[in-house]
């Protein structure tokens, strides 16, 4: 069920002047974030926000996926959730936000986390590792029906055996999307686990030759830090 936890609305206030790097500093230091507000067949809107705020709703038990009041100053308040961030690299302080204006009434597509409820009997009487292999899924459903995390009981998850997406909690307001026989948890043996590893440091590893010559090669380009989060 969706999350209960009251959000205050945001407040937004219009840029206006050039959208480049040194308007978008000023902005922090004025104690704001750059943000940009589209969707809902409107025009997009460059706006500053309070990140205190943003981060409040980013923390919430709904995280990113919280719909609230979004009120852009001179503008009628309309629902809006978070739809991309970004954070500095070091320090991890937002740095900018975009916002998407939502149409309570239409359906749209969301990933939820996925919580595991219960010990294991694999884990706790056989022996067993449990490894959470799907942490979130995609659904379908209409904004007010967006759970905050969808829980599972592998209490009765025995050795070897696997929790797939068509065992998660089904209802009638939610569609999932993707493949329902994904592996969302599974309990294996620790001698499973060990063979594996074994496996891998036993691999053949690569001629001499041929490590020279990738380091005679010219080294290629790191990729640029992607500092977004989705």
């Amino acid at each position: 069920m969706a999350s209960s936890t009251p959000i205050e609305a945001v407040v937004a206030t219009p840029r206006e002047g050039k959208f480049n790097k040194n308007a978008a500093r000023r902005v922090r230091v004025a104690g704001k974030i750059p943000a940009v507000v589209y969707g809902a067949g409107q025009d997009a809107v460059a706006v500053a926000v309070d990140p205190k705020v943003i981060t409040k709703i980013l923390h919430s038990d709904s995280g990113h996926n919280t719909i609230f009041d979004l009120n852009v100053e001179g503008s009628a308040v309309v629902k809006a959730m978070i739809v991309d961030w970004q954070h500095e690299p070091i320090k991890g302080r937002l740095l900018h936000i975009d916002l998407k204006r939502i149409a309570m009434d239409k359906m749209m597509r969301v990933s939820v986390p996925i919580q595991l409820v219960g010990t294991a009997v694999g884990v706790k009487a056989q022996g067993g590792i449990l490894e959470h292999v799907l942490r979130e899924v995609e659904i379908e459903c209409l904004p007010n029906d967006i759970p905050s995390h969808l829980d599972v009981d592998i209490t009765n998850l025995a050795l070897n055996d696997s929790i797939h997406v068509s065992d998660l909690p089904h209802s009638g307001s939610i569609k999932f999307l993707g493949d329902e026989h994904a592996t969302v948890a599974h309990v294996t043996s620790v001698k499973e686990e060990v063979v594996a590893a074994d496996a891998v440091a036993a691999a053949p590893t690569e001629p001499e030759v041929a490590k020279k010559g990738k380091t005679d090669a010219p080294a290629a380009a790191a990729p640029a830090a992607d500092t977004k989060k989705k």
